[in-house]
């Protein structure tokens, strides 16, 4: 099967994994033709640092292959094999370092001056390459969220510090400087730093460390952005390989088993919908358990009739009793703060008393087929339709023998 076929055939990360070792393959042995013909050992062991990239790039390749597998043994898949393959690149960028060094301060290069311009232009295409081609895969491995590839291209990025080091060796010989151990020293230093953040990236991964604070905090605000949501218990996220995986422990306000799964299955689609590479979503959530219940009555401007228009009454009032006993615990008078909205009042409303944690709404009309009646719904809020006044509530509610009822004002406005 032809080369180009195969290519196409494969998924964007195998297809830059495999070019990755197409181009450190030219890169190996175009240094060793140019080593040998110029009998530069910096060059020849420039090569041999090339082929190590080409037994790295070899891994990473596998490293993605093997990751997309799952099984009954690993039902959560073999993500981490990538991260595994990011801690094998991190030694490998050590190596380089060790073999930049030695070759520098411990191998006295004996070049053939005729093929010296021919060599010091081979080493500066090969950088060429080895640059634009790390900038590309970082790029693409980047935006495919793959951690194998962003540690390949920073392994091949220090392909080209190391090839710095022999063009430096070659061009101080042709004027007859030695800047070898000062070149050496400062790419040992970069290699070293790109080396120790792969490995930290992949050991923070593979001990399940938690995901980045931007990610969680995007999560909760998601989450807690949900109105029959109520309060997050906890909340969890871990890497492995490209993916995500994340959990949290809710309180909802829906009663209801279907309605709070319902919720639960909203609140994942719209955490899919904005944060990229989520394998695993686990919502556990649990109704809100309340020892009072609060209701809300809307009110026209006399504060005891019920207002037909939910949307513009002029006061809601707010009152909250215990459950085991009837006691008014607080009582409160609200003005509606979107009374002279021109539009979505009634929606506007029904948000605003949520977030007042009702749990009861009093009405003359129900709201069926309105936007307050699938907020009320979605947050499982209950909705009695009466024609009762607010004293006539009150008495059917409310227990006269309650201590702190007396020491309520009933006419303050908030």
């Amino acid at each position: 099967m032809p080369c180009s076929r195969v290519l196409k055939m494969m998924e964007q990360s195998e297809r830059i994994g495999a070019y990755s070792i197409g181009v450190n393959l030219v890169l190996m042995a175009t240094k060793g033709l140019l080593g040998v013909l110029s009998g530069s050992v910096a060059l020849i062991a420039d090569a041999i640092h090339s082929s190590a990239d080409v037994i790295s790039s070899a891994t990473v390749f596998a490293g993605i292959k093997i990751s997309k597998r799952k099984s009954k043994r690993f039902p959560y898949g073999l993500y981490k094999v990538e991260n595994l393959v990011s801690l094998l690149s991190s030694g490998f960028i050590f190596v380089a370092g060790y073999k930049i060094v030695y070759t520098v301060f411990f191998e006295e290069p004996f070049v053939k001056t005729q093929y010296l311009p021919h060599a010091i232009c081979g080493v500066i295409l090969t950088m060429a390459v080895t640059f634009l081609f790390s900038a590309y895969e970082g790029k693409q491995g980047k935006k495919l969220g793959s951690p194998s590839l962003q540690a390949d291209a920073q392994h091949i990025r220090t392909d080209a510090f190391s090839s710095s080091v022999v063009l430096a060796s070659l061009v101080g010989r042709w004027f007859g400087l030695n800047l070898d151990k000062i070149a050496a020293l400062l790419v040992v230093v970069l290699i070293l730093k790109a080396g120790f953040t792969i490995l930290v990236d992949a050991v923070r991964v593979l001990l399940d460390a938690s995901i980045d604070f931007e990610t969680m905090d995007r999560v909760k605000t998601i989450i807690l952005k949900d109105p029959n949501v109520i309060s997050i218990n906890g909340l969890w996220g871990r890497s492995s390989g490209p993916f995500k995986f994340i959990e949290a422990d809710i309180v909802t306000r829906a009663r209801d088993l279907e309605k709070a799964d319902a919720g639960s299955r909203k609140i994942e689609r719209e955490i899919r919908e904005q944060v990229t590479k989520v394998d695993h979503i686990l919502i556990h959530y649990e109704p809100q358990r309340k020892k009072t219940v609060t209701s809300a009555i809307p009110l026209k401007t006399d504060k005891q009739t019920l207002s037909e228009h939910f949307g513009e009454a002029p006061y809601f009032y707010l009152f909250t009793v215990g459950l085991n006993d009837g006691f008014l615990l607080s009582e409160s008078y609200l003005r509606n703060p979107f009374a002279q909205q021109p539009k979505g009042k009634g929606i506007k409303v029904s948000e605003w008393l949520l977030e007042q944690d009702i749990d009861t709404i009093y009405s003359p009309k129900g709201f069926e087929g309105k936007g307050p009646g699938y907020v009320f719904a979605d947050a499982g809020v209950d909705v009695i339709v009466t024609e009762e006044s607010l004293s006539e509530i009150r008495k059917g509610i409310v227990t006269d023998r309650s201590p702190r009822a007396a020491q309520r004002a009933m006419e303050s406005v908030i």
